[in-house]
């Protein structure tokens, strides 16, 4: 999951990526009970539709995705074209019981405007006073929801040099902050709203609304809002989820094994672990839905025992930059050689963060059948792409993925085979061509998925 998508996810994947976009240019507001704005006003006017669809979303946000406690406080980090998502998720936080809600606003043309004009230097710091005061927000018990929508293509024309760099000194400081949520702590969540620069990085060809017309109407189809009722929809969801995951966890896999065009790999479990996705259970807890949309499980592999070599099935879109054509090989847990069709030399300077960007943080296993796999959609976003096609991730491991994980130190995790590292970054391998095996400590084989699709 984010994390990633990291729910589990994105944490360093959707979920970093947010924060690192809005540790570049924030406005602190605590929203105020004030009249409609004029994107408000644009919405409920031109769009009544949409307007009653972002309602549900809302909805769908506090009552699935957050599920605040009562007394609890919300924090919120956004793009500032969300605004009228932001003031529907207040108003029912509000609703729900929480005592306050805060939210932090990040504008792409500031972060462009830092790329364009700061010094060289600067791009080696970042806000640790924000982070500091994130992290005693999450300390003291505050909820998190993130918006995601930023323009995927924001920082294409930029030095890559630059970006590596920014992305670094914010992971130096936000990972300190969000242990609470790292740990599942707290409960927190992630949607998303179809923002003009994010539609038309998806729907090139089409005007601005029609773009963002598009784009809703696929937010709304991935995140079930299009159903009757979508808490319902969510919940018969996470138990389809949930079955599969004991599934897995009752077969106790030493590894799973990919076959395909360009892919023999072979992905070694680390010791003691389970596999998650769908709703999670904080340890203030609260039963909350990391990210929307999800539908992945997935688990951790162990940081020495992949092997083989993998090639990508669909593109990766990382800060800008599309890489496309990912062909790694593994041997002892690590890329010892690594080639992309487009996109090469951004692949290596993310494999050059640290040692534990060339190793695997996570694998997880995503039906052709999804609503996401069958829109056909390359989203720009990881929230979603990554809940395309099964899936393997760069870097960081999750504690959620092991036995009592949330009560592991770092220390116990790296003794099961964990992973550590900066970043957090999925990218996908599976396709209707790729065949997945559960390999037994035996060497027994189990079918998992064929032509795509779960096996049984």
């Amino acid at each position: 999951m984010a994390t990633d998508t990291l729910g589990r996810r994105h944490l360093v994947g959707a979920t970093a990526a947010t924060m690192a976009a809005s540790s570049r240019a924030l406005v602190h507001q605590a929203l105020a009970a004030t009249g409609p704005t004029a994107a408000d006003a644009a919405v409920a006017s031109a769009l009544p539709r949409l307007s009653t669809q972002l309602d549900r979303l809302a909805e769908l946000a506090v009552h699935v995705g957050l599920r605040p406690a009562p007394g609890q406080e919300v924090v919120i980090s956004t793009p500032v074209d969300a605004l009228p998502l932001v003031r529907r998720i207040t108003e029912e936080a509000y609703k729900a019981g929480a005592s306050l809600v805060t939210t932090l606003f990040s504008d792409d043309v500031a972060t462009l405007s830092r790329f364009r004009h700061a010094s060289t230097e600067s791009f080696d710091k970042a806000p640790d006073w924000l982070y500091g005061g994130m992290g005693k927000a999450l300390a003291d018990g505050s909820a998190l929801l993130f918006i995601v929508g930023d323009d995927p293509m924001l920082l294409s024309g930029q030095d890559p040099d630059k970006v590596a760099r920014a992305d670094r000194a914010s992971a130096r400081v936000y990972l300190p902050a969000l242990q609470p949520l790292f740990t599942f702590e707290i409960n927190w969540t992630i949607v998303s709203y179809a923002t003009p620069a994010w539609a038309k990085a998806v729907f090139p060809h089409d005007a601005e609304d029609v773009a963002v017309g598009k784009l809703w109407d696929a937010i709304f189809a991935a995140s079930r809002i299009d159903t009757p009722d979508p808490v319902a929809a969510w919940q018969a969801h996470n138990k389809a989820l949930a079955a599969r995951i004991q599934y897995l966890d009752g077969k106790r896999f030493a590894a799973v094994h990919f076959r395909g065009p360009g892919t023999d790999l072979h992905v070694g479990l680390a010791d003691d672990t389970v596999w998650t996705g769908g709703a999670l259970k904080a340890k203030n807890g609260i039963t909350f839905n990391p990210n929307i949309p999800s539908e992945e499980v997935a688990t951790a592999p162990h940081r020495d025992r992949v092997e083989g070599f993998v090639r990508s099935t669909k593109p990766l879109s990382y800060q800008g930059t599309l890489i496309d054509g990912i062909a790694v090989r593994f041997a002892g847990g690590r890329i010892v050689e690594a080639k992309a069709d487009k996109g090469q030399y951004v692949l290596e300077k993310i494999l050059d963060t640290d040692e534990g960007a060339r190793r695997l943080g996570e694998v997880a296993l995503v039906p052709e059948s999804s609503p996401i796999a069958k829109s056909g959609l390359l989203f720009f976003n990881t929230l979603f792409d990554e809940n395309a096609a099964s899936h393997i991730a760069l870097g960081q491991s999750y504690n959620t993925c092991f036995v009592n994980g949330t009560a592991l130190t770092p220390t116990e995790m790296d003794a099961k085979g964990a992973n550590r590292s900066l970043v957090h970054i999925d990218w996908m391998i599976g396709s209707r061509h790729v065949d997945v095996d559960g390999l037994a400590t035996d060497g027994g084989v189990t079918p998992l998925m064929r032509t795509g699709e779960w096996v049984g």
